[in-house]
């Protein structure tokens, strides 16, 4: 074998090394240059708080800069829709929610994503129940005296709601628990509690009504409302999980009030596109788990009523298989339509 044929084939072993190496180091060595997290609402909101929450971790953790970039629009599709689409290696993540990967699925037959398929889902970060609120000048003190008045009145009872929030599809979810049905066993030729809903474009102009009397309830979430509760601008009612709230320890759940199982959760993860090389998802996963585990996460979570999940890709995959059934289930049962 000649010199040139031996430093030939050393070139090309080298060459096959590099090809099957560069991959692997630049996976060891992730990430070696800033991350961006897409959250797919404007600055402000819960699930901007979360991931700016997260971004602070992360960068601890890993010591290089996780980044925001807001990206809103269609509520949160557009975000999640850029998320999915993104380069995955790793240097692109995406908030995934309760709007955009659960509720969409029933609502939008144009859907460019999966939300099972087309994510690889990191962890679960926070879930919190919505909160029934009165007015406090109206006479509900109780979730009976709601659906009572609802019944004798049908039609004159009116809720104020954004369409496809959380807050819109437990509205929904309760209407449809608190129903009349002919055959009550069977659930046969059920009429869903008359009322009537109001729409309102975004969460300010929803809670602002209530607060100035234009409509008499509402669902929002727990973090929205605390503020306006404290104040005594509201009245709480009952709040949507299956356990009653820390924040709100003497205010029951709408399981406990007569419905058992009613549960409506706002909720936020983190995501990466899918094909995101699977060191880089375990190397992201390890770090929000030890992320959402340390006391300072925990208290900022817990001081504004969120609930801290089991961390990890896992419970995160099985908790959004459950939503997707749940609220996909109940649009169709309800013939709520695209906007």
């Amino acid at each position: 074998m000649t010199t040139h044929s031996i430093f030939a084939k050393a070139l090309l072993v080298c060459g096959l090394l590099a090809s099957f190496c560069a991959p692997a180091m630049a996976q060891s060595d992730y990430p070696n240059k800033p991350v961006k997290i897409i959250v797919p609402f404007p600055p402000g909101g819960t699930t901007d708080i979360m991931a700016r929450i997260s971004a602070e971790q992360l960068t601890k953790i890993f010591k290089q800069a996780f980044v925001i970039e807001n990206i809103s629009g269609g509520g949160g599709v557009i975000g999640a829709e850029r998320g999915a689409a993104a380069p995955a290696d790793g240097y692109t993540l995406v908030m995934t929610g309760v709007g955009q990967n659960a509720v969409a699925h029933g609502l939008d037959p144009n859907l460019k994503y999966d939300s099972l398929k087309d994510f690889a889902h990191i962890s679960l970060i926070d879930f919190g129940p919505n909160v029934l609120v009165v007015h406090p000048d109206r006479p509900f003190k109780t979730l009976k005296d709601i659906v009572d008045y609802a019944r004798a009145n049908p039609g004159k009872l009116d809720y104020g709601y954004t369409y496809a929030s959380s807050g819109h599809m437990a509205m929904e979810l309760l209407r449809q628990a608190t129903a009349t049905c002919t055959d009550a066993k069977k659930k046969l030729n059920c009429n869903p509690l008359p009322l009537v809903g109001i729409p309102y474009r975004g969460g300010g102009p929803l809670i602002n009504a209530i607060l100035a009397n234009e409509i008499p309830l509402e669902f929002i979430n727990q973090d929205a409302a605390l503020p306006f509760v404290q104040a005594g601008k509201l009245r709480p009612i009952a709040v949507s999980s299956l356990q009653r709230n820390p924040l709100y320890p003497n205010v029951p759940t709408i399981a406990e009030s007569g419905y058992p199982g009613f549960q409506a959760l706002s909720w936020a993860g983190i995501s990466a596109p899918k094909g995101t090389p699977k060191p880089v998802l375990d190397k992201l996963e390890a770090a929000m788990v030890q992320a959402l585990q340390t006391p300072e996460v925990k208290q900022r979570l817990e001081s504004v009523g969120f609930v801290v999940p089991t961390p990890g890709s896992a419970a995160y995959v099985s908790f959004l298989k459950s939503e997707i059934d749940q609220w996909v289930s109940l649009i169709k049962k309800s013939g709520i339509k695209p906007e």
